[in-house]
């Protein structure tokens, strides 16, 4: 139990670094338009950052969506990117409701509709990356492009030892947290601190829970681009496959690309899953991808 405890503290609190090492902050930007929208019993905190076509960006488990700072300037040249903080993160207030892939899924689907998108650019990491996914799959009108960042597609795709630390999330890891930059983090925002062990808690009911979304992943119609660092969280065997799942590495592209798949791939070179969201790296391989005009229907 210690030695566990340990280790998803280690790993939480490397996240965590990572945030005060950049100073992340929200951009002092007065152009920013900030609200809380009602969805599904909560008020969803989200930032709209810049014009254009829409990204929406979710972020990682135990962050917000101050996390993209250090991207957002090179994500937002030519588009409006929003940011959100998803049930229990951030600016948004928890409820009585379990954390779940599917739900905070259905809560992206109706602040589009409040904000009146009728469709979007969908990129998550991480636990983000989870969510965008199940909105791409429970919403597929809603989404123009997906991009994946660190996020596996089943819950096996984690490395074991990963998997063991996220077992033991709850009141222990919570109260061992508020020495750590993550905690300074949400506390700053949080609408109501004392929610602090309750999101831990949650968050481990959330990842103990078995997944496998293969079938759904086969059915996405929508260009994917899967991003992970080259020492992820995940393998970068179950990245090749659910690339794979995707069409992707199945046969030579030809002399000329034209069988080339739609979706991608990016591998980022010394890149761990603790540092992918602020990679300065990221922007530029997923921004070609996202720029790309959609491939004709065949």
């Amino acid at each position: 139990m210690k030695l566990l405890l340990a280790a998803t503290l280690v790993c939480l609190t490397a996240q965590g670094k990572a945030l005060a090492d950049n100073k992340m902050c929200s951009p002092a930007d007065t152009s920013v338009k900030s609200g809380y929208a009602p969805v599904n019993g909560l008020k969803l905190y989200y930032e709209i950052h810049g014009a254009g076509e829409p990204l929406i960006l979710l972020h990682g488990g135990v962050g917000s969506g101050e996390m993209f700072a250090p991207i957002l300037p090179a994500l937002g040249k030519n588009r409006q990117v929003i940011t959100v903080d998803l049930q229990a993160h951030g600016r948004t207030a928890d409820i009585d409701r379990p954390l779940s892939f599917e739900a905070m899924a259905d809560d992206i689907a109706a602040l589009m509709k409040h904000l009146s998108i009728r469709q979007a650019d969908v990129m998550g990491y991480s636990l983000g990356g989870g969510v965008a996914l199940q909105v791409t799959i429970r919403h597929p009108e809603l989404v123009r492009k997906l991009v994946v960042v660190s996020a596996p597609y089943k819950r096996e795709g984690w490395y074991p030892e990963l998997l063991a630390g996220q077992a033991q999330m709850g009141p222990a890891v919570a109260e061992a947290m508020k020495q750590t930059p993550l905690y300074t983090a949400y506390a700053r925002i949080a609408p109501r601190v004392e929610d602090w062990p309750k999101l831990i808690t949650k968050l481990g009911e959330l990842m103990k829970k078995p997944y496998d979304w293969s079938n759904e992943i086969k059915a996405i119609k929508s260009p994917v681009m899967i991003v992970a660092g080259d020492a992820d969280g995940i393998s970068i065997a179950h990245i090749s496959e659910f690339f794979a799942l995707l069409g992707g590495g199945l046969h030579d592209a030809g002399w000329d690309g034209s069988n080339r798949p739609a979706n991608r791939l990016a591998i980022l070179p010394g890149t761990i899953h603790y540092n992918m969201f602020m990679s300065p790296a990221l922007a530029p391989a997923v921004t070609p991808f996202l720029d790309e005009p959609m491939p004709k229907a065949k």
